[in-house]
Parts: structure tokens; sequence; C-alpha cells
């Protein structure tokens, strides 16, 4: 339906290319609106922090709003192909410390990793919305390529051009996703507040995982509150979508981050489930019960959609009966 939808907007798009213009902020996180199937990708995680690989359907049950749901889907996708977006800020404080540096290494400690059938689409921001660069593609030569010819320049306007990832992201061929973002930083030139942004990416799927290229042992005093706070921001954007946050600006601090992404990523399960249809369309709040090995998880925040099927109480059976 989705894919039928944008078709529909990419015809009335080439018909009044004027209008088109003065439409395009509100075709933000269109994904976010699809009351389709909701696809839940989550990551257990041990005692020690480790991914569990042997989850088993009966150690997970899920909930919406607190109340026991049916899921028709479990699946493991470890080793499994992952479709990579790939976002990168090339705003003019790259350019400083070697930070652009840093985000070419870490994009090319993630193409190292890559496994059979994974794909990658390259884009870049500054000052204005995201700009494809490479469309996906399993050739990561075309995406070290690109990488060489990107110079820093201008603001940073990481809120707009993340608010438009997600549904871009959807045209990688991989069931499992995810968005890396390799980002210094300060949004200074955004359209959308840190709370629009916050608010847009309640209803994603698909995990984001920041890196930002600084010091993870940089002295929080050291830095100025409005560095502190957009760093509580990416913490923010890697919970709500499943994801998680990692610094770093060194070789090696860079490899270990892009190590632990990888772990995370390929020992990914997914669990889903069709919508009702009734009730209202509205943000819904998603949790998961694991078994008691299991001492946390890394899962999507809630969906926008309609009610979820429920698992009726013996007591509602009953009453049935």
């Amino acid at each position: 339906m989705l894919r039928r939808f944008a078709a529909v907007i990419l015809a009335f798009l080439a018909a009044a290319p004027l209008l088109a213009q003065a439409e395009q902020p509100q075709q933000r996180m269109a994904e976010s609106v699809s009351v389709g199937y909701v696809m839940i990708p989550f990551t257990p995680l041990s005692a020690k922090g480790t991914a569990v690989t042997d989850l088993r359907p009966g150690e997970v049950e899920l909930f919406v709003d607190g109340q026991p749901v049916r899921s028709d889907m479990f699946e493991k996708s470890e080793n499994g192909p992952v479709s990579f977006t790939i976002l990168l800020d090339s705003s003019g404080s790259m350019a400083l410390a070697g930070k652009m540096e840093a985000a070419r290494a870490a994009i090319g400690a993630l193409l190292a990793h890559r496994r059979p059938g994974d794909d990658f689409a390259l884009y870049v921001f500054a000052e204005t919305v995201s700009r494809e660069v490479v469309p996906f593609t399993e050739n990561p030569a075309k995406i070290t390529s690109a990488l060489a010819e990107v110079k820093p320049y201008g603001k940073t306007a990481f809120f707009d051009a993340l608010s438009t990832m997600p549904e871009r992201s959807r045209l990688g061929k991989n069931p499992s996703r995810a968005i890396i973002l390799l980002s210094d930083g300060i949004d200074n030139a955004s359209t959308l507040t840190r709370g629009d942004l916050a608010r847009l990416l309640q209803g994603v799927s698909v995990p984001i995982y920041p890196l930002g290229i600084r010091d993870p042992y940089e002295m929080p005093g050291s830095q100025s509150p409005e560095a502190l706070s957009d760093l509580d921001l990416l913490r923010e954007v890697a919970n709500l979508t499943g994801g998680k946050l990692t610094l770093g600006n060194q070789p090696q601090q860079i490899a270990l981050a892009v190590a632990s992404l990888e772990k995370d990523l390929r020992a990914q399960y997914l669990i889903g489930f069709t919508p009702t249809g009734r009730g209202a369309v509205k943000y819904r709040e998603i949790s998961l019960k694991l078994a008691g090995r299991i001492r946390s998880v890394r899962v999507r925040a809630g969906y926008l959609g309609t009610e979820p099927p429920l698992i009726a109480s013996k007591r509602t059976e009953r009453k049935r009966s």
C-alpha cells in the first residue's frame, strides 16, 4: 500500500513541481503514519551486555500499552544481510580536528565487516535536508569513492536530515535495516525543533545508531550546554528506535564502536503483528517481557496505528464461552 502511495505522490510531483516544493517538508516520516504491518526488531542482552543469540519464541512476550499482544512472526536474523543507510554530517565543523577522517574510517570499518547480501546507501547533509550520494548498492567501492569527494561546509541541520531517513531506508532490499548517523553534534540550522524530531521518531521501526565523532572520555564540564543537550538528543533518538549511541574519534574507539554495532545487528530478532484497524490511530507503547536469563533488550519504543490484536485473558474467554 505504501509503495502505491509513493507512486501516486511521484506522479503528482512530476506534474506539479512548484507545489511539490511547498509540500516537501510534510513528507517527512511517512512511515510513521503507516498502520499496516508492525515489524519490531529487537536485540536481547545478557547480564554482561552481550547479545543473546539463542532466544526461543517461548522466551519473549509482546505487550502494547501494557496489554499482551498476539505476534504472528518470530525470526532470527543472526548473520543475515542488513541494509545500511549511512547518513554523514558534512557541515563545516567536521573539517576540524580530523573529524571527517574519523567518520570516513568508521564507514570504512562498516564496509569491511560486510556480509554477503548486505547493501549500503550514502546520504550527506549540512545546512539542508540530506541528499543521496550513492543509492543502495552491494558494491563498497562506490561508497568509498563517493566519500573521497565529500567536502565539509556550512552549518548543521541534522534534525531536518534525519527526519527523512526512515522512509528512505525502506529502499534497501533486506528486512533487517539500520540507519547509521555520523555527526559531531550541535544542530544550528534545522527548521525542525528537538521536540519535533523526537515526536516524529516515535513511530519509526528502523533502528538508528548515532556515532558521535567525539572523545568519549571528555569530561562533561568541558562541554557546552548545547553540546551536552545534543548528546542527550542522540541518545533519545537511539532509544526511541531501538538503536544505540556510541562515541569515538580515534581509530581504536571507532573500531570498537563499529564492532559493537555489528554484533547488535547480526543478533537481531524480528517479531510483528497486523493492527486490527479498530480504534484511533495513535501512538502506542511497545514493551517486551523476556526470560529470566535476559537482563535487558533494545527495542523500538512504540508505533503509530490502530489497536493491536490483544490476547484475551482467561476471564474474558470464560465470559465469552
